[in-house]
């Protein structure tokens, strides 16, 4: 990304920006608005907000709208991005031509994002860990980032038949077609996030190792399911009207050595298991793609010591272009590509 403007997001009723290649370090006090501008540049790549998916809570105070315009290059082509947010909803464009959704610039452009409330893909519950690595499949391979949607839906309907099986509405032949479903989609859905876990592993345990993490693996907890098992437990689904195996149930364990960080692992430990699946992503994606991804990270240096900001730094430096926020320049331990500060509105070279 190279220019940024943005009128009546959040923080800012205008803001035109450029930006550089390489590691731009945004300071600022709090509640400046630093985080305002690293989550303008998500929406505008992404098409959504990493904090909310409420749009109009992306419009500043007393506005109608808001928008977000992007421009820079990739692998040598210029690219352009705009995300238009307004009462009657949210319209994007690529080069200029609408896109049908917001959704599609997903496809375009990669995006990685760490904030502290990420620390949830470690220490929250299987939910949140399903979600962001799902995410990452569809990252990592848009051309499957619609399956986990499938499948949900596909659960969703199998679980609507079985309310009706059970309040006397319908007959279980009316939960057979969706139990194929459910199983197709599901074993696909398993092979894809083991392939996509299978691609992170090596890189997540090499950054998280530099980091101080020794022995850091992901394992995933689950197997496909399968038609026959999903009839042998129909009663049991029948009983509570929900699907009681599948994908939507299974996890992800983020290990280090014999611990399971959720559970034995400090908040500090944490931190660095997610930002080490980060890095690793940046390069998977670098590798797979041809193009690096942009990364983006909210006060990520404040709670790493000395020696660990350091192999941090070095290493974002290395995946493409990133744009990191801290309360002052003193928290990188190198000279960024390039410097700025935030005032409550405005954006300035420092």
């Amino acid at each position: 990304v190279r220019d940024v403007t943005l009128r009546n997001f959040r923080s800012y009723e205008r803001l035109e920006l450029g930006l550089e290649p390489g590691l731009v370090l945004v300071t600022g006090g709090n509640g400046a608005g630093k985080t305002n501008l690293l989550e303008s540049l998500h929406v505008g790549t992404q098409g959504f907000s990493p904090r909310t998916r409420t749009d109009q809570q992306l419009v500043r105070l007393g506005s109608d709208g808001a928008r977000v315009a992007l421009a820079g290059d990739r692998a040598g082509r210029r690219l352009e991005l705009e995300v238009t947010l307004q009462q009657t909803g949210k319209r994007a464009k690529l080069n200029g031509a609408a896109l049908r959704s917001a959704d599609q610039l997903r496809a375009e452009v990669a995006t990685l994002v760490f904030t502290p409330d990420r620390l949830a893909v470690v220490k929250g519950g299987p939910a949140a860990r399903r979600a962001y690595f799902d995410r990452t499949l569809g990252r990592l391979q848009p051309s499957r980032a619609a399956l986990p949607v499938e499948y949900a839906a596909a659960v969703g309907q199998r679980n609507a038949a079985l309310r009706r099986v059970q309040v006397g509405m319908s007959s279980r032949a009316a939960v057979a077609p969706w139990t194929e479903q459910v199983a197709r989609l599901g074993a696909q859905l398993v092979a894809y996030r083991r392939d996509a876990l299978d691609a992170l592993s090596p890189a997540f345990a090499e950054r998280a190792g530099e980091l101080g993490l020794p022995a850091a693996e992901l394992e995933y907890t689950g197997e496909p399911p399968t038609a026959e098992e999903l009839e042998a437990r129909l009663e049991r689904d029948l009983e509570r009207a929900v699907t009681g195996l599948g994908p939507h149930l299974d996890d992800v364990a983020l290990r280090s050595g014999d611990r399971d960080l959720r559970t034995f692992g400090s908040q500090g430990e944490q931190r660095m298991a997610v930002l080490s699946l980060l890095l690793a992503e940046a390069e998977v994606i670098a590798e797979q793609r041809g193009t690096p991804p942009l990364v983006l990270l909210d006060d990520v240096l404040s709670e790493l010591d000395a020696s660990r900001r350091r192999i941090l730094a070095e290493r974002i430096g290395r995946v493409g272009q990133a744009v990191v926020t801290a309360t002052g320049a003193e928290a990188l331990p190198l000279e960024p590509a390039q410097l700025l500060e935030v005032t409550p509105g405005a954006v300035r070279a420092a």
